[in-house]
């Protein structure tokens, strides 16, 4: 079958993505536009039959250093309608690729589950990458069942503190775009207290412009006597609900509002049709290994481990991340500044 190459616009793209049954947050258009806020070049192309999309990718470009080219990134795609259409798909992604000036195409496809044939990555160019973009592992809960099924399936302890977390007169509500500074203010907290990196302000600012207006995202805040205590972003396209984005302040913590905002995030995901909510990263490990570390430690990110883990679910990990080299000069120097990088 051939089919024209086309290059879909946003309203086209996200109709396709909508009807996949791996539909991702990372393949909307709109995460193309956050990422193009931030030093990101977004690229879309499809084979069309002349009135559907059959197959597509949207993906970012970046420059590397010392103006070496660029690193053409395909994250949580592509999407091919039937397997005879994947030649003629390669084909259009590497020539978009080298219009950009890639020295190599990063691939990240996402979790494939039991059942699903994973892609002949060596026979279509890639190989294993040394480094990963995304989280490789994550908790994925299934919340297709009822509450009090879903309640069962986690920790005691986790249990525990959803249901203090709703008696201490805490409230909870979804954020407006006038919440989003609250918002940000915890967040610098929360990297703060458990060592790691977060986006400025102005990213999670566009993240609700982008999503938030179209029901794609909440925003779920909890405050008491006009104190903020925890707030998260959560994400859902198709099937799945993401947690992307998590904050809690330093104030009342004992009143666990962090579990209540995730409880009722859960409850938004099912309300709009998901199945699966996914906790979105965990250290990459297998899952005794990852218990074995979690009961000698919970400094930084450990401890979200814990808060992560607590809430029952499924430990799985994704195909990992995949290059196919245009450029194997350039490739080898990203290789060997990544060796120096430790």
């Amino acid at each position: 079958m051939t089919l024209q190459i086309v290059t879909p616009n946003p309203e086209e793209w996200d109709l396709f993505v909508s009807r996949q049954p791996r539909a991702h947050v990372l393949q909307q258009a709109a995460w193309g536009s956050l990422k193009g806020a931030y030093g990101w070049d977004t690229a879309r192309v499809a084979l069309s039959d002349g009135t559907t999309i059959r197959a597509g990718a949207q993906v970012l470009f970046r420059g590397l250093p010392l103006r070496l080219g660029t690193m053409a990134y395909l994250s949580m795609g592509p999407y091919v309608d039937e397997p005879e259409l994947w030649p003629q798909f390669w084909v259009a992604l590497d020539e978009l690729s080298r219009r950009h000036g890639a020295a190599f195409l990063k691939w990240e496809p996402g979790i494939y589950q039991p059942g699903e044939s994973p892609p002949d990555f060596a026979g279509w160019g890639f190989h294993e990458s040394p480094q990963t973009v995304q989280p490789p592992r994550t908790i994925l809960i299934d919340i297709s069942r009822d509450e009090e099924a879903i309640l069962a399936g986690m920790n005691q302890g986790t249990r525990r503190k959803i249901r203090q977390s709703l008696k201490n007169e805490v409230q909870y509500f979804e954020g407006t775009q006038a919440d989003v500074a609250t918002f940000t203010a915890m967040m610098q907290t929360t990297g703060t207290r458990n060592a790691f990196g977060v986006h400025e302000p102005a990213y999670y600012e566009k993240a609700y412009e982008l999503f938030v207006p179209s029901g794609d995202a909440a925003l779920i805040l909890a405050e008491h006597e006009g104190d903020p205590l925890a707030g998260l972003m959560v994400f859902a396209k198709g099937a799945t609900a993401w947690y992307l984005y998590g904050a809690s302040s330093n104030t009342k913590r004992n009143l666990m509002a962090a579990y209540g905002v995730q409880w009722r995030a859960i409850q938004w995901a099912r309300a709009r049709g998901c199945t699966v909510y996914d906790m979105w990263g965990v250290p990459d490990a297998d899952e005794d290994t990852l218990e074995a570390q979690f009961q000698e430690r919970s400094d930084g990110l450990w401890g979200v481990y814990g808060f992560k883990r607590g809430w029952g679910g499924e430990v799985v990990r994704s195909a990992g991340a995949w290059d196919k080299v245009y450029n194997p000069l350039v490739y080898n120097a990203y290789k060997l500044a990544l060796r120096v990088r430790g």
